[in-house]
C-alpha cells in the first residue's frame, strides 16, 4: 500500500536508508539520526515522498516528483528503496509498479530515475521493467570514503 510519508516514519526510513546494503546507492553519505532529520523533513514537506507498505510496515519508499511547464508530463523517481530484509519477496517490483500506475493515471507520458553503473542489480531491475539507458553522466556521483567517482546511468520508461 502507498502512502505519503509522514514525520511518524522518520525512524522506519533513516534505518532502511542507513542500512549497509541501501546507503551507497543513495543521495547521502551515513550519517546519525539527528543529522538526517532535516534531510527528512525536507522530503516529507515535498509531499512528493511515499512510503510502501506490506503487512503494515514499512517495507520500502521512494520520491516522484513532476517537472513544471512543458514538462510537466515527466516524473522524476529518486529516493528510492526497499528494506532489505524483505529483497527478493516482490515488494520493489510491487512498489515500483504501483508507483508507474498512479503516475500514469496523474498524466505522467515518461519516467526517469539516475542509477549508479556499479548498481547491476538495479540496472537489471529497472530494465525488466522497461526503463531503457539513455545516457551516461560521467564521474557523477561519490562516495564518502571512495577516491573514485561513479558514473550514473540516465534511465527512462515512456509510457503509453
Amino acid at each position: 500500500m502507498r502512502r505519503l510519508a509522514t514525520p511518524h516514519d522518520l525512524e522506519a526510513v533513516f534505518t532502511i536508508y542507513m542500512h549497509e546494503r541501501v546507503v551507497p546507492f543513495l543521495g547521502y553519505d551515513p550519517m546519525p539520526l539527528d543529522e538526517f532529520r532535516a534531510i527528512y523533513k525536507e522530503l516529507v514537506d515535498s509531499r512528493c515522498f511515499y512510503i510502501y507498505e506490506d503487512g503494515g510496515r514499512v517495507a520500502g519508499f521512494y520520491r516522484a516528483t513532476r517537472y513544471a511547464g512543458r514538462v510537466r508530463h515527466v516524473a522524476c523517481f529518486g529516493t528510492l528503496a526497499v528494506d532489505p530484509a524483505l529483497h527478493g519477496k516482490g515488494i520493489a517490483h510491487a512498489m515500483v509498479s504501483d508507483a508507474i500506475a498512479h503516475l500514469k493515471a496523474d498524466g505522467v507520458k515518461r519516467i526517469e530515475l539516475y542509477v549508479e553503473s556499479d548498481n547491476a542489480p538495479g540496472l537489471r531491475f529497472y530494465k525488466k521493467l522497461g526503463f531503457e539507458c539513455e545516457g551516461t553522466l560521467r564521474k557523477f556521483y561519490k562516495r564518502a570514503g571512495e577516491a573514485e567517482y561513479i558514473d550514473d546511468q540516465l534511465l527512462a520508461l515512456l509510457i503509453d
